[in-house]
């Protein structure tokens, strides 16, 4: 498997002839450092819960099928899932990409990592790999995955900058992300489309469609992810 050779070394366990990777080192060695970059200038909120609201009514409302189809999601795909918390979407898009497909499940807690990798465990699920991250890196391998989702958890990046140059590197071509946030101030856990669409471009992504979500989940934005972004000191913050 062509990733074994991108990750660093990590703890292996074999359950059920599945390969589960435990949360203990990171996908790849660091990147550019938070310093590089401009400070945000709104509020950036405090991450509460592994999770974001009640997983039935997410259910109910389709929230990954929709998330599929603005993405144009499909079997063999590698998403990852940035901020992956609890794994509520990890665990649906591991289905959708199939055995031949990969789910990379990063977040910067260890905590919830570890729920997040007994439960694929449980589920004998061989393709979600468990990935350690930064606030300003999630640490993923260069041109690892084809594309990648932020559900609700964006207002908490205390880096978004480096973190966005940072996770360009991780994209392969013609990849996109898509980002879940509600529409209100970041210090109240959503992202004003106009500041999330600033920040995004000024680290050199395009937007390509920007729309709500059906069933009360928020908006919904797509970003082509850049081939070569700006140079950090070219790297403007944006006013809330």
């Amino acid at each position: 498997m062509i990733l074994l050779r991108l990750v660093a070394p990590v703890a292996l366990t074999l359950v059920a002839g599945a390969m589960v990777y435990a949360a203990q080192e990171p996908m790849a060695g660091r990147g550019a450092p938070a310093a590089s970059f401009p400070a945000v200038t709104r509020p950036v909120a405090p991450i509460v819960s592994p999770t974001w609201g009640d997983s039935s009514e997410r259910d109910a409302a389709h929230e990954v099928l929709q998330i599929a189809a603005r993405l144009k999601l499909h079997a063999g795909m590698t998403v990852g899932d940035l901020g992956a918390g609890n794994g509520y979407d990890t665990l649906r898009l591991a289905s959708l990409v199939g055995p031949s497909g990969r789910v990379v499940a990063e977040d910067v807690d260890p905590s919830a990592l570890q729920a997040l990798s007994a439960q694929a465990t449980q589920r004998h699920l061989s393709n979600v790999t468990i990935a350690l991250g930064e606030p300003q890196d999630p640490r993923l391998p260069p041109r690892s995955l084809d594309a990648a989702i932020l559900v609700h958890m964006y207002h908490e990046i205390a880096h978004p900058y480096a973190f966005l140059y940072n996770l360009a590197g991780a994209m392969r071509p013609s990849a996109q992300v898509g980002v879940e946030e509600l529409d209100r101030p970041t210090g109240s856990h959503g992202t004003p489309p106009a500041l999330l669409r600033c920040e995004f471009e000024a680290v050199g992504y395009r937007v390509q469609s920007f729309a709500p979500l059906t069933g009360g989940l928020g908006y919904f934005a797509v970003f082509a992810s850049p081939s070569t972004p700006p140079a950090p000191q070219r790297i403007h913050a944006c006013r809330a």
